[in-house]
Parts: C-alpha cells; structure tokens; sequence
C-alpha cells in the first residue's frame, strides 16, 4: 500500500493556530504531512525563513509523521521531491476560495498526478491570518490565543526591534 504523502505549503509568518489546526486535521486524513515553508521574498515576510522553520517545527514537535522543509521553488517540483500526491490548502473564508481554487488549478495543469485538497479550520480558528498576527506584534497586540504556545515563546523572547 502506498503511503498518502500530503504537503502543506504556506509562507507561514508566523504558523498560526489556525495552520496548526488544518496540520491536525491532515494527518488524520493522510499518513504523512510536510509543511513546507516558502521563502516567499514577494510577501517581505516579517520573520525570516530560518525563524519560521523553527517556529514550525517547534509548534507540531508533538506531532507523529509531520516534518518541516523550506523551499524556493513551484510546489510541484517539491511536492515530487518528496513523493507527496496532495497538497493541502486551507480556507477561511469564501474571500480565499477564488485565488485558492485557480492555484490548484494551475498546480494541476504542472502535474496533473497531484490532487489538492481544502481544508477549512474549525470555526474558533477561523478568523486567524498570519498577517492579522503580524498587525498585532507591529502593536504590541496580544497573539497568545492566535499562536501555538512554542510560537508564542519564540516571538515573545526576540526583541522589539526585530518585529519591526
């Protein structure tokens, strides 16, 4: 039987409950899960890729069958690498489902072997966007209950100016 490989791609800055909880649900429907972090020069991440692997491993540490790659290159090839046949893409609200679905669409038209697979956070979550998050931090907002608490740790012990 061949393993259902899923990979989970996202510029994750930061990893947020809501990504935690589409991890969770993923491995109950899949065997493995990779969380590939992108490096995503185009969105100026507030963290940098090293900072957001480490988040990343850190907030599903816990977690059987889940690893953290970063990457710079189409989904596809990646998901290849790594013999993933799914990739998950989460949604929040119908605001994500246009730009979403032509991102799978064109995926599809890369390698038509892989499926992707929407997953929505439950409704608790469902509010949640790194951005919102990093709003917050430019603020000195409170993120406790938006971030996994390993995450929270790591961004509360970096300083204020790195935030910036």
């Amino acid at each position: 039987m061949n393993k259902k490989i899923a990979l989970y791609p996202g510029t994750f800055d930061p990893i947020t409950n809501g990504h935690f909880d589409i991890i969770e649900r993923a491995l109950g429907l899949f065997d493995e899960v990779i969380i590939a972090v992108a490096i995503s020069q185009d969105k100026k991440p507030m963290f940098t890729l090293e900072e957001r692997i480490e988040m990343t491993q850190r907030a599903v540490q816990g977690l059987k069958n889940v690893s953290v790659v970063g990457f710079d290159n189409l989904t596809v090839e990646l998901a290849r690498t790594h013999n993933a046949t799914i990739l998950i893409r989460g949604l929040r609200a119908v605001s994500d489902f246009e730009y979403e679905l032509q991102l799978g669409y064109l995926n599809n038209s890369l390698d038509d072997s892989i499926e992707t697979v929407y997953l929505m956070p439950k409704l608790k979550h469902a509010f949640i966007s790194s951005s919102i998050v990093r709003n917050l931090l430019k603020f000195n907002g409170k993120t406790e209950h938006l971030l996994p608490a390993e995450v929270q740790k790591i961004i509360g012990s970096m300083t204020s100016c790195t935030l910036q």
